[in-house]
């Protein structure tokens, strides 16, 4: 799949995402006095194409890169990238800590799949990104932060928030303030890591009033694309209303499919079949 790259406004660029190798948006702000790119990329490769077709754009090599988390496929191009200066949160380099002794060979894999310590989907991404060599290194941020963290690039100003969430503890999110961007990373996606792929009502719930207090106009998923205020908001309300169904009803996977059809008066979406199922497992496994 070719990547394409976008912008919006004067001071963002971001590179379209590819499902098959799990190569998520990678975003770059451009201020008046430095750069700063959105998260490593899936691998050197993903981060120098990045960097090629920006520069054909007169945009300069990042002097910052932030991280969203700590994800392989968020963080394996770092090393491409020695010449800025990388920040994340405290959790997030813990977590990149833990995968410095790790083998990527395709044995070391199968067999972190085989324990229950790595998923089949990501095993099957990073064999498919990785065909020629797997010389990965792991290379750690420079600066942590606690919980928020400002930066002013000049003329724009980038504020980075941890909010957790169900996918990644870590997750972080970059708000383009004067852009209105709000660059969501992996967050509000379900826990993919489980045995059963799962939302919790709580950390939903709390991460989804996190993300409304910015005042964003457009909301990119790393895994997805950039939305507008009124389809994020689509997303967020059938997230909040699944969630308090599901709370009302016990977990009661046809209690809450039935008051949703209801409340909506029409069939559901297979999307929404999903997001039930997630929160059904989410409340089976906090029993």
């Amino acid at each position: 799949m070719e990547q394409k790259i976008k912008t919006i406004g004067d001071r963002f660029y971001y590179m379209t995402p590819v499902s098959e190798t799990d190569r998520p948006i990678l975003g770059m702000v451009v201020g008046d006095e430095k750069t700063l790119m959105i998260d490593a990329g899936n691998s050197e490769n993903h981060a120098h194409l990045f960097l090629e077709e920006l520069a054909k754009r007169q945009v300069k090599s990042p002097d910052i890169v932030a991280l969203t988390h700590w994800h392989w496929d968020h963080i394996f191009g770092l090393p491409t990238l020695a010449n800025s200066i990388s920040i994340s949160s405290i959790e997030t380099k813990k977590a990149m800590e833990e995968l410095i002794p790790l083998s990527w060979s395709d044995e070391a894999i199968d067999e972190r799949v085989r324990q229950g310590t790595e998923i089949e989907f990501c095993a099957n991404a990073i064999k498919k990104e990785f065909v020629d060599h797997r010389n990965i290194t792991i290379a750690l941020p420079t600066i942590t932060f606690e919980q928020r963290l400002e930066i002013d690039l000049g003329g724009i100003t980038c504020i980075l928030e941890k909010v957790g969430g169900d996918h990644a503890e870590d997750s972080v999110i970059i708000y383009i303030k004067e852009e209105k961007i709000l660059f969501l990373g992996d967050c509000i996606y379900p826990d993919i890591f489980s045995k059963q792929i799962n939302y919790t009502m709580k950390r939903t719930l709390k991460l989804i009033e996190d993300l409304e207090s910015f005042d964003a106009e457009t909301y990119i998923y790393s895994h997805g694309n950039a939305v507008s205020k009124q389809e994020f908001n689509q997303e967020v309300n059938l997230l909040k209303t699944i969630a308090k169904y599901t709370e009302h009803y016990k977990g009661d996977q046809g209690k809450i499919k039935q008051a949703y059809e209801k409340q909506e008066n029409r069939e559901l979406t297979e999307d929404e079949l999903e997001t039930i199922s997630f929160f059904v497992n989410g409340y089976e496994m906090s029993m």
